[in-house]
């Protein structure tokens, strides 16, 4: 049985002939007239008329003086109809193929091909190919449809295979552009600029997680990854901007799981003299606009889930529904009342937990049943340190949470703007780092002191990827095109490259 090295020796053999003939296997230019998915769709128009396709070759058949050559580019596929007497001849200086040279070609090789649109006698779409170039030679083969690439390991390894093979992958990426895409365009169309903001940080903040740490040469100090685009965006407004937007990677040295990736791609937005109420209401709207130009459609089955965005949002109060599942309440209750609720319903109780964790760990687990859409709001003071109080009530604040489909698809709030209140829970939060929790905040005292010049009012918001995971109904890892795995080398590459040293 021929081995992945057969294939590629074969290869290498036919590339060294090409070259030999005076071919460039490699070449820079290509002319290019026509996507082979129009001419097959405008089949009527272009009929008689003369095209230059390109594309991948996915099949080759050859019948005595007839070849029949399939070529796909990201608009679909084409037959290429090769007649040996309308062929033109070999010309290698203008890197145009002959018929004698079809032997050299391979499926996975990029061809380009000129001639007149037509159907074959099986009634097929076919260009009649009068002249054929070489663009690139491929010295791999790639995995038929038919075969299949279905290892996950080795599907996130070589995503770019994947996306060739199963087509609904790479469709799907299509889909997380169309998702960002039209978030950008809800949001510019409401008065929001996007101003992109730095990824290193002296300090990170707006977000509880363990951040990525390295070093600048060049004012040999240690950076943070953001965690969050939140502080920097609201310094924005302290500038003088009132709506204000980033979308872009963020990063959170955190495990992996089906929900939760360590860097992934998040929007936030920050809009000056609006409050979570205005918040609300533009997100509701903008989930729905969103959505449909995603999916083209309100309705999803996700999971066990059946969920509506098209219907009226519930809305939930934080203390309620802790008290109705865990009959505790969660502003007078003592951690040790909060751990016996965890070990009640087995959920894991560690060292670290303060309360504000293990509320929040009981609220997770009434979130996983939850179909949604709902809006969760009214959350403690403790747990939202950067959250602006309730006027009627201190111990809560003006937050609003989406959770659709048994995840917390968002997070939004009025944001806190006095500058003595965020030191104070600055503090608190810089406390609790000090106790051992890795994810709680950092003091930045930037921050307060751009407080101090003055924030107007404002309402935040920011949600991740993870949106567009959760509608598409794939992991993490399935929903990002070139996830990061741990390094690995297996021995057919080993064997292919025997003069590379590789790293363990």
């Amino acid at each position: 049985m021929a081995t992945l090295k057969d294939f590629r020796d074969e290869r290498l053999r036919k590339l060294a002939d090409l070259r030999e003939l005076g071919f460039n296997p490699y070449p820079a230019d290509t002319y290019r007239t026509h996507d082979a998915g129009v001419v097959v769709a405008e089949f009527e128009t272009l009929k008689t008329k003369e095209v230059t396709v390109a594309g991948r070759i996915t099949a080759i058949r050859k019948f005595g003086k007839l070849a029949f050559i399939v070529v796909k580019d990201a608009s679909g596929q084409v037959q290429l109809y090769v007649n040996e007497a309308a062929v033109a001849p070999r010309d290698t200086s203008q890197n145009r193929l002959g018929i004698a040279d079809l032997p050299l070609l391979d499926t996975g090789d990029f061809i380009e091909a000129t001639g007149t649109v037509d159907k074959s006698k099986t009634g097929e779409v076919s260009v009649f190919v009068t002249s054929m170039r070489l663009l690139t030679k491929a010295l791999r083969p790639m995995p038929s449809a038919q075969d299949g690439f279905t290892n996950k390991e080795e599907r996130m390894r070589r995503r770019y295979v994947d996306m060739n093979v199963n087509p609904d992958v790479r469709d799907r990426f299509v889909r997380r552009s169309t998702f960002w895409q039209a978030t950008r365009d809800y949001l510019n169309e409401h008065g929001f600029i996007e101003v992109n903001i730095p990824v290193l940080e002296h300090t990170t903040g707006g977000a509880d997680a363990t951040p990525f740490v390295t070093h600048m040469d060049a004012l040999d100090q240690d950076f943070y990854l953001r965690i969050s685009h939140e502080l920097p965006l609201k310094r924005l407004l302290g500038a003088g901007f009132e709506k204000v937007y980033d979308i872009g990677p963020r990063f959170r040295n955190e495990n992996y799981s089906d929900e939760h990736l360590p860097e992934h791609v998040a929007m936030e937005w920050y809009w000056a003299y609006a409050n979570w109420q205005d918040g609300m209401a533009f997100m509701e709207d903008m989930y729905k606009t969103v959505l449909q130009k995603t999916f083209g459609t309100l309705q999803f089955t996700l999971g066990e889930f059946t969920v509506d965005m098209s219907k009226k949002w519930e809305v939930w109060d934080y203390a309620t529904v802790i008290k109705d599942h865990y009959g505790i309440d969660v502003f007078t209750s003592s951690l040790e009342d909060v751990k016996k609720a965890l070990a009640e319903h087995k959920l894991e109780v560690e060292q670290i937990d303060n309360r504000a964790r293990g509320i929040d760990k009981l609220w997770k687990n009434i979130r996983k049943t939850v179909a949604g859409p709902v809006w969760l709001i009214n959350t403690p003071t403790f747990i939202s340190p950067l959250s602006k109080t309730h006027p009627d009530n201190p111990n809560i604040v003006e937050r609003f949470q989406p959770v659709i489909a048994g995840s917390e698809l968002g997070n939004g709030f009025s944001e806190l703007n006095d500058p003595l209140e965020q030191l104070a829970r600055f503090k608190e939060q810089q406390a609790m780092r000090e106790a051992g929790d890795d994810e709680a905040m950092m003091l930045d005292i930037d921050f307060v002191e751009m407080l101090e010049y003055g924030m107007p009012p404002a309402c935040g918001w920011g949600f991740s990827e993870r949106v567009f995971w959760i509608f598409e109904g794939v992991t993490a890892r399935e929903g990002v095109p070139f996830p990061q795995l741990r390094v690995e080398y297996d021995e057919v590459t080993r064997s292919l490259y025997p003069d590379i040293q590789f790293e363990e």
